[in-house]
């Protein structure tokens, strides 16, 4: 079973988690590939709505404030239930393919960042625009010039068939020092101005509808000139389907009206009800927001979502890097509530902001590696060196204990995460840190390389914070605290993340005894082996590594079966048991056969088959987490120590 939060420790100055999305082939499979080319009355007969999407807008970055994306997929969830029709979601290889799918009769409706250019009018027919866009250059943030002219020579980097590439073509017909580089098709704008932060590109183009966002995390880039100062957002419908497109654009009329508010607005309850959206201020960490394998997660987030649906509320996240970026959000009115894992400190009370009841109570820890021996009392600080983000409580708690006489060393470090630098200090690269219990908690769900050296005295207190001026949102968060508190939601979804184990460790013991098979399940991994080409030891490694042979293991995100498969990756894998060990067998074997086709090493297969594609691709490579690294280790021993026991047994049976 893969670890859910690897990435979040990695996400300094880049809050992006790329989703272990196991996706395969066009379409969505869960009753949903079949063509339909009829109206509306023949979508209603079938009873969905299937929505079309690139397959990279499963593989963005976290969703946060500018980027729209999540909100696009929130807003056509809404419209087939609308209409009476259930959801589905099909996804095409690159935004090249959506035409052609959709005029298949594969999809009814494309739903994402879709620019109306005239060759795409020629193939369909596009709703009512749900935004209006610049296209900008992004450049490296020291490459001088505020005008393509001044810029001199410059290569455009833009994902081939996008209408990116139609701008950056025009572009070079008109400037003689511009050249443009076609790239992969999937490449998400996320990836775009990561190759121009790292240099791997000279110049890129994204539109200001997701631009805005994503700048606040890219500080090794900027905004270049405008490159096409007017293009329209809009969905499609094939031409054939008048109907639906008057439906569409009745509702993107009514919703947009509704869902009108300004992006900074200090709002209380009436306009939050009004407008139908909670904007969350969280931040992107383990324990409150993340995104994995497609699905939004994190406790705070699924409490705050629980809350919203109780009172018919859409959640729109907006996500900040720092404790001090998100209360200056909430200050400014870019969000309506933090719930972020705020710790209620009379230094955040003084400055006037504004607590709910409590919906979580823990204690800070000192935190150290394995090795460290666990202190008998906390003068054992004496002459440490205790590294933490400036902005947190836990710098309130350390001065407090230098002021008890205590010399502990204190050292900010601004930017950084809890989990972040619990890895550093496993790591060996700083000595100790402070973290609150259930963070610490949820670690230990699966790491076993820190330890919990001293509790500090005195619970704290963690709750959603507010302005002083939200006096009946206050009222409403504090009535679903009273209600739900210690409730059976609340313990279910608090023990999913704090404390189910969250990874499955091959024990050394573990051994092939001579005579015996590996696994029950070795006839099954010879017959899948050879069909897709792999080493049958390979996968029943795998199967160890993900289930310890449980046909039915779940994680606890859901993960099913022997090779650990999502329910909508079952679907996309055509897995109709998950819990059949022949069909989740098949359908790992045949993502991993996906994966063997995208990746050249058996390292990056296993990595990506771990952690993702987009995180392979983007560091070229095995990503650099722990848990990611440690898995491809292990996979590869395990199938070695296999391999030799198995060679050995042969060898005695052949004297």
């Amino acid at each position: 079973m893969t670890s859910v939060f690897r990435w979040a420790r990695h996400a300094q100055g880049l809050l992006v988690l790329l989703p272990l999305v196991f996706l395969l082939g066009g379409c969505d499979s869960g009753g949903a590939n079949y063509t339909e080319t009829g109206d509306l009355e023949s979508l209603r007969e079938r009873g969905q709505l299937r929505l079309l999407a690139p397959r990279f807008d499963e593989e963005q970055a976290l969703v946060r404030e500018g980027v729209p994306l999540q909100e696009f997929r929130e807003q056509a969830e809404i419209l087939a239930q609308s209409l009476g029709l259930t959801p589905r979601w099909v996804y095409a290889d690159s935004t090249d393919d959506l035409d052609d799918m959709l005029n298949a009769g594969l999809a009814d409706l494309i739903v994402t960042n879709y620019t109306v250019t005239e060759s795409r009018q020629e193939k369909v027919d596009f709703c009512t625009p749900v935004a209006v866009i610049r296209e900008y250059l992004v450049l490296p943030q020291d490459r001088q010039g505020d005008s393509v002219e001044d810029l001199g020579e410059v290569r455009i980097a833009v994902p081939e068939g996008t209408a990116y590439q139609e701008t950056a073509e025009a572009l070079a017909e008109r400037h003689d020092t511009v050249s443009v580089e076609a790239v992969e098709a999937e490449l998400s704008d996320v990836e775009l101005l990561e190759g121009v932060a790292s240099g791997l590109y000279q110049a890129a183009i994204v539109d200001s509808n997701a631009l805005d966002g994503l700048l606040r995390t890219f500080d090794q880039v900027r905004k270049g000139p405008v490159v096409n100062p007017r293009r329209r957002i809009a969905w499609a419908v094939r031409s054939d389907n008048p109907e639906l497109r008057a439906a569409v654009n009745e509702f993107l009329v009514s919703h947009r009206v509704r869902t009108s508010v300004r992006s900074e607005e200090r709002r209380d309850w009436a306009a939050i009800k009004k407008d139908g959206v909670l904007r969350v201020i969280t931040s992107n960490n383990p324990a409150s927001y993340f995104l994995w394998r497609g699905e939004l997660m994190g406790f705070d987030y699924d409490l705050i979502r629980h809350f919203a649906r109780q009172h018919d509320l859409r959640v729109r996240m907006v996500v900040r890097d720092s404790a001090s970026q998100m209360f200056e959000a909430l200050e400014v009115g870019a969000g309506d509530v933090i719930a972020g894992a705020m710790t209620i400190t009379e230094r955040r009370e003084a400055a006037g902001w504004r607590f709910s009841n409590r919906y979580l109570e823990v204690h800070e820890q000192i935190i150290g590696d394995a090795d460290d021996e666990p202190f008998e009392s906390v003068q054992e600080l004496a002459g440490r060196t205790v590294v933490v983000a400036p902005d947190s409580a836990f710098m309130d708690t350390l001065e407090e204990l230098r002021e008890q006489g205590i010399d502990v060393r204190i050292e900010p470090r601004d930017g950084a995460t809890t989990e972040m630098l619990i890895q550093d200090v496993v790591d060996g690269e700083i000595d100790l840190t402070v973290a609150d219990s259930h963070v610490a908690a949820l670690e230990s769900t699966y790491r076993e390389d820190l330890r919990p050296l001293w509790t500090l005295e005195g619970s704290r207190d963690i709750a959603w914070v507010l302005r002083d001026d939200q006096d009946q949102l206050v009222e409403k968060l504090n009535a679903y605290i009273n209600r739900n508190y210690r409730g059976l939601f609340y313990n279910v979804t608090f023990n999913r993340y704090f404390k189910e184990s969250k990874t499955i460790r091959i024990h050394e013991e573990y051994r092939v005894e001579a005579g015996k098979e590996i696994s029950p399940y070795d006839d099954l991994a010879k017959e899948y082996a050879l069909k897709y080409g792999f080493d049958w030891r390979l996968l029943v490694s795998q199967m160890y590594q993900e289930s310890k042979f449980n046909p039915d293991a779940v994680s606890f995100a859901g993960a099913q079966g022997l090779m650990q498969v999502m329910p909508r990756t079952a679907r996309y894998l055509e897995v109709a048991d998950p819990f059949d060990a022949s069909a989740n067998i098949h359908g790992g074997t045949r993502f991993l056969a996906y994966l063997q086709n995208k990746f050249s090493t058996l390292d990056q297969v296993l990595a990506a088959y771990n952690a993702g594609e987009g995180n392979v691709r983007r560091y070229g490579g095995i990503p650099p987490f722990p848990e990611t690294q440690a898995y491809v280790k292990k996979v590869k021993e395990l199938r070695l120590r296999y391999q030799l026991q198995l060679a050995k047994e042969d060898a005695v049976a052949t004297r």
